[in-house]
């Protein structure tokens, strides 16, 4: 009869496993540990990837104008046009009915330094007349040359009509564009979990549904949306207003990204990662979440003081008060210098309430006329400004 103990009964005892035995059963369960690892983490890369919309229309066209756009730019700098669709297609129905058209309810230029240390976001008015080139439409119809405001451009012929437009206006080569519309917005907001503001008085809009109270507070999805989209209820309801409260939100979510770590932890960098390649369309070269990435962390040692945020120079549009024209020689200072690749400063207005901001009157704050030598200054503000000052 066999006992329990090991090498008793017939046959030779049995033989310990060696140290390499289990060395080679600890590698075995590594390498599937890694590979199993590896396959969720190209699950998560092909999902996200897989989220972003290449905007292939929008190549194609501006391909057979290439002969009439701008040089490149010194190397390594980058400028990007970011435009905010107002579709009411898809997810955006809520907001209105989908009539088939859209137009950028927001635009702007990011300019990234080549030696990444600035980055300079310009809005560009949607009312802003400005000589749109003559664009072709996805239906194949031809949009003659004309003078019109701003965001028609991406009304008549989409995003390749856009950049045309303002590498016309400004002589800049756009290398990226991105189009963000209303909910990818509202999932940029919520994936950071929320971003600060500052309201000098409490804001009641029915139409935009918004109610909030006075002070610092932090704003969600729906909330954030209708504060950087509503006009009647915020300031004296000029269009000017807006841009510098979405420039000072858009400030502030840089901050709130650069310094809570979301892109140092996977785990909170993940939904940020899925709301904002979820809500992209871009050109080729974006269209990846490596192209992203290489994006993202060439940025990410910019600091926030030197993230800056202005207005192009304009002024009431000279045949109609309630449309904006280029202010120069201001403006073509500003192209000038963002062309070559050159440093701007801004300076931020002050101001008392929302009632007396810059450009009430319908006239911009006047750049301080810079020295020779020194960098050019502009009205605006950065990244580093907090909520409530």
């Amino acid at each position: 009869m066999r006992s329990g103990t090991a090498g008793d009964g017939p046959g030779p005892p049995r033989t310990p496993p060696s140290p390499l035995h289990w060395m080679r059963r600890a590698a075995l369960g590594t390498a599937a540990a890694v590979l199993f690892t590896a396959g969720a983490g190209w699950g998560l890369y092909s999902k996200l990837s897989g989220n972003i919309h290449f905007d292939s229309d929008t190549q194609n066209e501006l391909e057979k104008y290439e002969s009439e756009r701008p040089d490149p730019g010194p190397p390594n700098a980058e400028n990007i046009l970011l435009i905010g669709s107002d579709t009411r297609g898809g997810g955006n129905k809520e907001y209105g009915t989908d009539s088939g058209t859209q137009r950028s309810d927001t635009t702007i230029l990011l300019h990234l330094a080549a030696d990444r240390h600035s980055a300079t976001a310009v809005s560009i008015p949607r009312d802003l007349m400005v000589q749109v080139p003559h664009c072709k439409r996805s239906d194949g119809r031809e949009i003659a040359e004309q003078t019109a405001q701003f965001n028609w451009a991406f009304q008549f012929a989409g995003a390749a009509c856009s950049i045309r437009t303002v590498e016309k206006m400004t002589g800049i080569r756009i290398t990226h564009h991105m189009i963000i519309d209303f909910v990818g917005f509202k999932k940029m907001v919520d994936a950071v979990d929320g971003v600060e503001v500052c309201l000098r008085r409490p804001v009641n809009d029915e139409k935009a549904h918004l109610v909030l109270p006075a002070g610092r507070q932090t704003l969600h999805g729906e909330a954030a949306l209708g504060f950087v989209r509503a006009r009647k209820s915020l300031g004296n309801g000029s269009d000017t207003q807006r841009m510098e409260r979405q420039q000072e939100f858009l400030g502030a979510l840089v901050k709130k990204v650069q310094s809570n770590g979301v892109l140092l932890n996977p785990t909170r960098l993940y939904p940020v990662l899925d709301a904002a390649t979820s809500s992209l369309t871009t050109d080729a070269d974006l269209a990846s979440l490596t192209g992203l990435y290489e994006l993202v962390r060439s940025m990410r040692s910019i600091p926030t003081g030197r993230v800056q945020f202005l207005t192009v120079p304009r002024q009431e549009y000279r045949y109609d008060p309630n449309r904006d024209e280029l202010v120069q020689p201001g403006a073509g200072r500003l192209f000038g210098e963002l062309r070559k690749d050159r440093p701007v400063a801004v300076v931020t207005p002050a101001k008392e309430s929302e009632e007396s901001a810059a450009g009430s009157d319908g006239k911009p704050d006047e750049a301080p006329e810079p020295r020779p030598g020194s960098t050019p200054a502009f009205p605006g503000t950065t990244a580093e400004r907090r909520a409530c000052e």
